[in-house]
């Protein structure tokens, strides 16, 4: 007999656990599946141990900068096996938290590979071997994504590295070559620079961060290249080749075929859907390039099956998952949530110095017809920016210059990522100028360039 359920949540990931929590709050009896790990890819793999580590490599920028700020240290040094530990400590703690929550909310979680097995039901094997069987009215597939490969760079586990391998290294790489300038691939070229390896970060578009403002994307293409990083736009990659403990890259990039060689190679050029082994065959669920499609509550063209997070559609965020796991949970319990708007939810990139935005970028708006106001300030006329000793970068708003309408906004400088919610709030209220200009911002703070930046739009500007 199988075991009944009001819900079932086919992934443990930001997504997934979310999901089942909400489900349970709302009454549902849940149960959970999970092959791996508690928390998904996000929190083992990818968004919470890369910032350790990250936070690592500020770390060591800072005290080889300390003279301008009037200390002296010497034999600075640090222990890259002790960096990466802490890294899988802080997922593991976190991972560990994950479990105690979905134990406190009553889910019940089974160890093991979830698939479609008829209307209602669900199979759980674990190596092959079968776990349990499921039914439910309901089943929500959360299964993630994982990286993609291509052809001829196929990730060996020694020469050339997916992410797992760029987070659990076992020594320092003197020499490093990133394709992929997207958040993952500047993050981890950002890291690797910053703890002391030459980098080259390669990038197939005309510019990095590509989904990115375009002044922005320039900014950070300088500050790279002013920390030592070697930076190539508009590079096509031919190949590579192997050389014992080294390897090649063959670019062509302006005209010209280059041989690029390093210790190492990550890879950081996208993602697909995990949609294997998912019993998907014979459903009416649509998947286009390896991700499901779904309405604006996460349902699939199957009765009662829902997808969410990486396995649907773009952006391919965390916390985008985490809220179409909540919208679709509560759509099911007939709760009428509102839609997601895609167009508020916030991007973030962690690497030196960070990136944040939410909405259109400039070219995006004109390119939808909109007739626009700018604004821009540069950290350089912030007061605590300076003081911080941090005062590259800027903050850019657009606005529809006929309603007043913030339509985008992008930052770029010293914990942009925790600011960027101001403006994700302001869009989610359908905020204009005039609310944005009469909010009083505390000083001494960073924040501050996010006000001068609404008033510059409008000829307002106070400190530059």
């Amino acid at each position: 007999m199988a075991e009944a359920f009001d819900l079932v949540v086919v992934g443990g990931g930001p997504g997934g656990y979310v999901a089942a929590i909400r489900a349970s709050q709302l009454k549902m009896k849940v149960a959970l599946v999970e092959r791996e790990n508690l928390g998904g890819i996000c929190l083992n793999w990818g968004c919470i141990p890369t910032k350790a580590l990250l936070r690592a490599s500020e770390i060591n920028h800072l005290l080889h900068s300390l003279d301008a700020y009037g200390f002296a240290a010497d034999n600075i040094r640090f222990d890259f096996a002790k960096v990466v530990k802490r890294s899988r400590s802080v997922a593991g703690q976190l991972s560990g938290g994950v479990k105690h929550l979905l134990r406190k909310n009553k889910v019940t979680v089974f160890d093991g590979h979830g698939k479609l097995a008829g209307a209602g039901k669900l199979a759980v094997t674990k190596d092959g071997k079968p776990v349990a069987e499921l039914a439910a009215k309901h089943i929500i597939l959360a299964t993630g994504a994982r990286a993609r490969v291509l052809p001829g760079i196929e990730p060996d586990g020694k020469l050339i590295w997916s992410y797992r391998e760029a987070m659990t290294a076992p020594a320092l790489p003197k020499r490093l070559i990133v394709i992929g300038s997207g958040a993952i691939g500047s993050e981890f070229a950002s890291f690797y620079r910053n703890m002391g390896s030459e980098v080259t970060l390669i990038e197939a578009m005309d510019r990095i961060l590509p989904v990115e403002d375009a002044e922005v994307s320039a900014f950070v293409h300088k500050a790279f290249e002013k920390q030592g990083m070697k930076v190539l736009v508009g590079a096509k990659l031919q190949g590579v080749r192997k050389e014992g403990d080294a390897i090649a890259a063959i670019v062509e990039a302006g005209g010209k075929v280059s041989e690029i060689k390093a210790d190492r190679l990550i890879s950081a050029v996208g993602i697909v859907g995990n949609v294997e082994d998912l019993g998907l065959e014979g459903t009416k669920i649509q998947v286009d390039r390896t991700h499901i499609i779904t309405d604006s509550f996460g349902r699939t063209g199957e009765p009662g099956i829902y997808a969410i997070g990486d396995l649907t559609g773009p952006p391919w965020l965390a916390h985008k998952a985490s809220h179409e796991g909540i919208i679709c949970v509560e759509a099911i319990a007939g709760l009428h949530p509102h839609t997601m708007d895609i167009g508020n939810i916030p991007g973030c990139t962690y690497c030196r110095p960070q990136v944040a935005s939410v909405g259109l970028t400039e070219a995006a708006a004109k390119a939808k017809g909109h007739e626009v106001k700018v604004g821009r300030f540069p950290f350089i006329g912030n007061g605590k920016a300076i003081a911080m000793g941090e005062p590259e970068g800027f903050v850019k708003t657009v606005f529809d210059a006929k309603t007043g309408a913030l339509l985008g906004a992008h930052m770029v400088g010293p914990e942009v990522t925790e600011m960027i919610q101001g403006y994700g709030i302001a869009r989610t209220l359908e905020t204009t100028e005039a609310e944005l200009m009469h909010t009083v911002f505390p000083h001494p703070t960073v924040s501050e360039a996010m006000h001068e930046s609404v008033l510059d739009a409008y000829g307002r500007v106070i400190h530059i």
